[in-house]
């Protein structure tokens, strides 16, 4: 153990944490972080009771994110033992987590919190012969196998603020005097109860009695987002932050202003950049976005994220809105980040102004090799007036390309690569496909992306994990001009195997003629798919099936999409029967003006209770087969039909005596 840990174990130690929780801390560096922070901040270098050191520990683990500003408060009334239980902490967590500092009432925090209310050993004794009086068969009839903790919980709603430990042995107490001593039987484990299995449903099908056993309740991949009556809870219940946090930390004014737009509804947005066709990493991406919309009543926008003119086509911007119908989803709107490149400069005019934003004359080269020793541009420091100057003539078009660039004034020393002065503008002699010639210079993604999310009043920005470390310019960026902050939330993108899933890949196949075109079936473009035959249907359940998490590891074998495409087209394709070289065959015996309409199933294990897995084939007297199953000469390694022989004709079940035939050339 290195020097410092053990300092820190020590200095954990003299909390009154036990060993192994002290050196469980050490091994998280977040816990670790925030233990060391809480014990500086309540001024306990020399330790205290182990009392107060666990809710001290509790509150490094549990303080919730958004109201780490108050934290040093709460640790005086915690050091100063006015709140000196789990339950008083808890109901802290849950004030401080929904008061902002301008609305802080401390009154109102003691009040909440219970701080300086006393129970009684007579007030808890009362209340805990109320709760067993009410619970008496249960307790008769389990005995001491008893939920102890349901009924502390029940005494617990009635008197929050009563000592746990207390109630607890109250509990103890009057359980013994109302059972007696323990007996042998008291100590035996309870059986556990056998699951029930799902009762099986009889359904009558055209005179076929079938077994039905009903399915089992398939599971919402839109579970993991806050329930319907939260949806705003991700971005109404935040009300600041000290800054080190990545989350939204808005002020009142600026959510009044978005829940008016928004009414509280979900608003997401499916933002494809229009450089190539979409491949079925992008199925998922629509899902998400379209289907949790979908799902809480919401609206999802299509936004064409547009700021490279240079790899941009009118082609691309057309093929990606019909493949977003193709796929089953309406967008509340199509809107386009180019839209909003006038709002986008007068902001970018803001930054300089407030010395946020300076033009940069580095070529790309320098600026990688500054970014790798965390040294600042020679520009940074130019004033203000002189940036405003040059980034007018970078918009008039009188400044080269590459020449300069105008970049954000982050932090050049954090420990985030996207925070070190990420580039905002940059010039570009080339027409917009959307825009046309209006501009020479273009937004960047990281510059674009936030801001046009805040414009739109998205709910939850939703991206793949690979986005995560950008999370901190996206912020930065909307905290620094006042804008309202969306809730972001990464997941963890599509991987199949055996399949190209890089655009840029995709695009120098395509482009290097190595395969016919963005829709050549052999690519997992949804072009490519859908050419190959397959439904959109089948995409979207492989994508529900695989759910949404934000586990990065996961490679999904090509052969688990292969199945959901054979689920989806025995259910619906077409069948045809089909007799190559026929040989005509007359059953004699069966009236020529005799039909028959059979239930046949599609394929062989297709389910009985689907009705969907049979169709009806007219049977007559003539038949076709195989000219291959009929020989005149029998023999025992054949099984098929010869003269003086009988056999099965498939799907057909004739009555007994229905077995003469004639074989006709």
């Amino acid at each position: 153990m290195a020097i410092d840990d053990s300092i820190k174990l020590e200095l954990f130690l003299s909390l009154g944490l036990d060993k192994r929780t002290a050196e469980n801390a050490l091994v998280n560096p977040k816990v670790t972080a925030n233990l060391t922070a809480v014990i500086q901040e309540a001024e306990i270098p020399n330790g205290c009771s182990k009392t107060v050191g666990n809710l001290l520990y509790t509150v490094a683990t549990k303080h919730p994110g958004n109201a780490l500003v108050h934290r040093p408060f709460l640790l005086r009334f915690i050091v100063s033992s006015k709140i000196k239980n789990s339950a008083q902490l808890d109901a802290a967590f849950a004030f401080l987590s929904n008061v902002g500092p301008e609305s802080f009432c401390e009154s109102q925090f003691e009040e909440a919190c219970g701080v300086g209310v006393e129970v009684s050993l007579d007030e808890i004794q009362s209340i805990v012969t109320s709760v067993l009086d009410e619970n008496m068969d249960a307790i008769l009839e389990q005995r001491y196998h008893i939920n102890v903790g349901n009924l502390c919980g029940q005494v617990r709603k009635r008197s929050p603020w009563a000592d746990a430990k207390i109630v607890k042995e109250v509990i103890d107490d009057k359980l013994c005097g109302i059972l007696g001593e323990r007996t042998a039987e008291d100590d035996k484990k309870p059986l556990k109860k056998k699951k029930e299995k799902p009762v099986k449903v009889e359904v009558e099908q055209k005179n076929t009695n079938i077994i039905v056993t009903p399915p089992e309740e398939e599971v919402n991949p839109f579970s993991i987002f806050p329930q319907p009556e939260e949806n705003t809870k991700v971005h109404t219940e935040i009300f600041f932050s000290h800054g080190a946090v990545l989350r939204p930390h808005n002020s009142r004014e600026k959510l009044e202003k978005h829940l008016k737009v928004t009414g509280g509804k979900v608003f997401t947005r499916f933002p494809p950049e229009p450089n190539g066709y979409l491949h079925i990493g992008h199925a998922k991406a629509m899902f998400i976005n379209f289907g949790l919309a979908k799902e809480r009543g919401g609206s999802c926008y299509l936004r064409f994220d547009d700021t490279n003119p240079e790899a941009e086509k009118k082609e691309y911007i057309e093929h990606i809105q019909e493949i977003v119908r193709w796929m089953g989803w309406q967008p509340h709107k199509v809107t386009y980040s180019s839209d909003y490149f006038q709002d986008l400069y007068d902001l970018a005019v803001e930054l300089i102004r407030n010395d946020r934003a300076y033009v940069d004359h580095q070529s790309p080269e320098e600026v990688k090799e500054y970014r790798e020793n965390k040294m600042n541009s020679p520009w940074r420091d130019r004033p203000v007036e002189e940036s405003l100057r040059l980034f007018e003539e970078m918009r008039r078009g009188m400044i080269d390309e590459g020449k300069a660039t105008l970049r954000l004034k982050q932090d050049m020393q954090s420990d985030n690569k996207n925070m070190y002065d990420l580039i905002a503008y940059r010039i570009k002699f080339t027409p917009h496909p959307h825009a046309g010639d209006k501009w020479c210079i273009y937004p960047s993604y990281d510059y674009t992306h936030c801001i046009v999310d805040s414009i739109e009043n998205i709910t939850h920005s939703l991206c793949t994990l690979e986005f995560e470390i950008r999370r901190p310019s996206y912020y930065w960026l909307l905290e620094v001009l006042g804008l309202y902050h969306p809730y972001v939330w990464e997941y963890s993108r599509l991987n199949i195997s055996n399949t190209v899933m890089s655009k840029r890949k995709l695009n120098r196949l395509v482009t290097e003629k190595w395969v016919d075109g963005w829709d050549d079936p052999r690519l997992m473009t949804l072009a490519g798919l859908r050419r190959r035959g397959v439904s959109s249907t089948s995409i979207n359940a492989f994508i529900r099936g695989i759910g949404i998490t934000r586990s990065d590891n996961s490679m999904i074998r090509v052969d688990r999409f292969e199945y959901h495409i054979r689920e989806e087209l025995n259910k619906t394709a077409s069948r045809t029967m089909v007799v190559l070289n026929p040989l005509k065959v007359v059953i004699t015996n069966l009236d020529s003006s005799s039909a028959m309409d059979l239930d046949a199933k599609m394929w062989p294990d297709a389910p009985a209770d689907d009705v969907s897995s049979f169709y009806k084939i007219p049977f007559t007297n003539v038949v076709y087969i195989e000219r291959t199953d009929f020989r005149l000469k029998d023999s025992k390694d054949f099984y098929g039909l010869a003269p003086g022989k009988s056999v099965l004709l498939r799907q057909v079940c004739l009555p007994d005596k229905v077995h003469r035939s004639r074989v006709w050339e």
